[in-house]
């Protein structure tokens, strides 16, 4: 697929770029990693100088107003640099308050005053976001919200909450889905912070009674669903650019090793059959980049049919390549590469974690399937 960036995308992306490679360095993030925060206020605020948090806002609500391609560039290279900031569950949030109309939320996401996440998953759901326990009734002009949701990417940096609870129907039914945005700072809501494998933040969040108002809401009542299946492909779009920066990555740190390490007083990378896993990996990120730009093109303005088939395609295509880059860098590496010492190690933990996120490969795999005209000739 050929695209083209505009010379304000090409000097967007050289100046991220640019501060990833001086400021946010493997060492830098290391220490970002390791400290009792996991993340960087002053690396967050770089982000909102640049502008790759308004860029996520509409001009209405005081930001940029970029698109979708856009946000893939963007995302890109944070994979590309393994950056760990909240930045992907601030944006994926802020899709969810784009749709349900709140500017006033939105123009702090753009400001960088505010840092949100998304708590969409439950011990039971799996990858089934529709399968939901946490309950809102209404209570006068509220709403009380109790449940516990858990695998929150970021959700103890968050100064909000998009929540789905149920207001009606059955535990698995896509009808009765309501959204709700739920400040963190609400009596009832208790976050328990822990880090995950990949280096980021995950977090439980348990909404005890919280009782929010009834401008809470998110689109209409019982009938969240639409919005959160196309706010979360919207995501699964974002991860896979996210994962094409980040194989890019691991595809050249790979290739440097092969040219420096010897065996036998030669570099590896002379062993024929080195090199011709080294081209199936260049293969691989290609296929996995150029279904990702269809994706991200689309996935803002596509019918839902034509979005859930194009995003669970790059899904699975992305997932398959994620898979057999990370484990042939890691093999190539040999036991080094498996060490926290070696930043390949950090790229193959990453595009795991990516795997599992908001759908894994086998999930969206089932899903692309059951579209309409899938066996048609």
């Amino acid at each position: 697929m050929d695209f083209r960036l505009s010379e304000e995308q090409q000097q967007f992306t050289d100046s991220l770029r640019r501060w990833i490679e001086r400021d946010y360095t493997f060492e830098a993030r290391q220490k970002i990693v390791t400290s009792p925060a996991g993340v960087s206020d002053a690396a967050y605020a770089n982000l909102v100088e640049l502008g790759a948090l308004a860029l996520a806002v509409p001009e209405e609500a005081g930001g940029l107003g970029g698109n979708s391609e856009d946000m893939m560039l963007v995302m890109k290279e944070l994979g590309r640099g393994l950056v760990v900031e909240p930045y992907f569950a601030t944006v994926l949030a802020a899709d969810f308050l784009r749709r349900g109309g709140h500017t006033a939320v939105l123009e702090s996401v753009a400001s960088g005053e505010l840092k949100l996440a998304s708590a969409l998953s439950e011990k039971e759901s799996g990858h089934e976001l529709f399968n939901i326990a946490t309950s809102a009734r209404k209570d006068g002009d509220q709403y009380v919200i109790q449940g516990l949701k858990c695998a929150v990417i970021h959700g103890a940096q968050a100064g909000g909450f998009v929540v789905t609870a149920r207001t009606d129907c059955e535990q698995r039914d896509t009808d009765g889905i309501s959204l709700f945005y739920v400040p963190r700072d609400t009596a009832g809501v208790m976050v328990t912070e822990y880090r995950t494998y990949d280096g980021q933040r995950g977090a439980d969040v348990r909404f005890d009674n919280a009782r929010v108002p009834a401008s809470a809401l998110i689109g209409t009542a019982g009938r969240g669903w639409d919005i959160l299946e196309a706010s979360t492909d919207y995501g699964v779009a974002l991860l896979c650019a996210e994962a094409v920066g980040a194989m890019e990555a691991a595809n050249a740190l790979t290739l440097e090793y092969l040219k420096t390490r010897k065996q036998f007083g030669v570099p590896i990378g002379t062993f024929q059959v080195l090199q011709h896993r080294m081209a199936d990996m260049f293969m691989h990120a290609e296929q996995a980049k150029s279904i990702t730009i269809l994706a991200a093109v689309k996935v803002l303005t596509a019918a839902p049919d034509e979005r859930r088939k194009l995003v669970s395609a790059a899904k699975v295509r992305v997932g398959k390549a994620m898979r057999f880059i990370g484990q042939q860098a890691i093999q190539m590496h040999g036991g080094m590469g498996m060490t926290n010492e070696m930043s390949i190690s950090h790229y193959f933990k990453r595009l795991t974690a990516i795997e599992v996120t908001l759908g894994n490969t086998d999930f969206h795999r089932s899903r692309f399937i059951r579209q309409p005209d899938f066996a048609a000739v």
